[in-house]
């Protein structure tokens, strides 16, 4: 009589918690921008504004700018920080704005769940 072996052809165990083929991926979820550090509004201004990046990166870490303070920011307080364009702070305006909404609707969904 034939042993019965518990392993797939890659050799994983077929009845761990490894075995992810019945199961669906959760989704990555990225870290809530309130918890962001100053590197990560750095690498996000990166992404978002390239241009604004290699202007007024240096004025995001010289005021050590966290994801709290990014989404509180107005075009008033970007002008205080040293963006004196108007082009510049409205660009930048408009994807600060975009980061609320997308942040705005997470919470919202999370809290949808929840109930």
């Amino acid at each position: 009589m034939a042993a019965v072996s518990n392993r797939n052809p890659n050799g994983n165990d077929i009845n761990s918690d490894k075995n992810y083929d019945n199961k669906k991926p959760k989704p990555i979820r990225r870290k809530p921008v309130y918890f962001w550090t100053n590197s990560d509004v750095v690498k996000w201004l990166w992404r978002q504004c390239t241009d604004t990046y290699t202007l007024y990166g240096h004025l995001f870490t010289e005021h050590d700018i966290t994801g709290r303070t990014l989404v509180r920011m107005n075009e008033i307080s970007l002008e205080k920080l040293g963006i004196s364009n108007q082009d510049h702070r409205d660009a930048l305006w408009q994807e600060i704005l975009k980061l609320r909404l997308r942040t705005d609707i997470l919470e919202m969904r999370d809290l949808e769940s929840k109930n």
